[in-house]
């Protein structure tokens, strides 16, 4: 336990959940997206859905996915600067079934062809997870440098991935490893202790059988 689960988020309120987890989230996904986000479909799941609106909920992940972090004193008016940086967006109401009542599905397309769709869960106290991308699982709150590796289910990949890592120096916090079906779509997720070099990155997205490589640092994103 550390002081923000006693003392919560410095935020812009109402609720640590409802507000500034769901700034986190848009924050997230957009540095996901690796783009500028400029088409957005968000669909409320569960307590998002239900009390979102008078929270600002909407407002909230408006607001992270135009990069402004839970303290930020614009959110209220997300939607004026949205509309400044010519983000279009909507809102639906969603049933996940087994999904957390704070849960939000993010459709994005940004400014340079990039597409992404990221579901994730506000946990309280503004902490986070990141549940699926592009619909598969991959649970991970991005408190870490996080690197996740889409490709096929093929024997050498893990390694290929791991020894890369031990030979930057970069040291594996957590590991966790899906597939769809035997030989079929696999993701890794890795949390890092260390940023992964962008050049290692590069040299990931290019070898046989590797589908896409994803990677965030937010504490490196937030100094840049």
């Amino acid at each position: 336990m550390n002081i923000f689960d006693i003392l919560g988020p410095v935020m812009v309120g109402p609720s640590s959940s409802h507000t500034a987890g769901a700034v986190r989230i848009g924050y997230i996904a957009r540095n996901l997206l690796q783009d500028i986000p400029c088409k957005v479909t968000v669909s409320f799941h569960g307590s998002f859905a239900d009390t979102g609106t008078g929270h600002g909920t909407d407002k909230a992940v408006i607001a992270g996915l135009l990069g402004m972090q839970p303290d930020d004193i614009r959110i209220p008016d997300s939607f004026v600067y949205a509309q400044k940086e010519k983000l279009q967006f909507s809102f639906q109401r969603v049933n996940i079934r087994g999904a957390h009542p704070n849960t939000v599905v993010l459709d994005m397309e940004g400014r340079q062809g990039r597409s992404l769709s990221v579901q994730a869960s506000s946990l309280g106290g503004g902490r986070v997870m990141i549940n699926q991308i592009d619909g598969i699982t991959v649970n991970f709150t991005a408190e870490k440098p996080t690197l996740i590796v889409h490709n096929l289910d093929q024997p050498g990949h893990v390694a290929e991935v791991t020894s890369m890592l031990s030979h930057k120096c970069v040291n594996i916090a957590t590991m966790q490893l899906f597939r769809d079906k035997r030989g079929g779509y696999a993701v890794m997720v890795l949390e890092t202790d260390q940023p992964v070099p962008a050049e290692s990155i590069r040299w990931l997205e290019h070898l046989e059988g590797i589908i896409k490589v994803t990677y965030i640092n937010l504490e490196e994103n937030e100094r840049s």
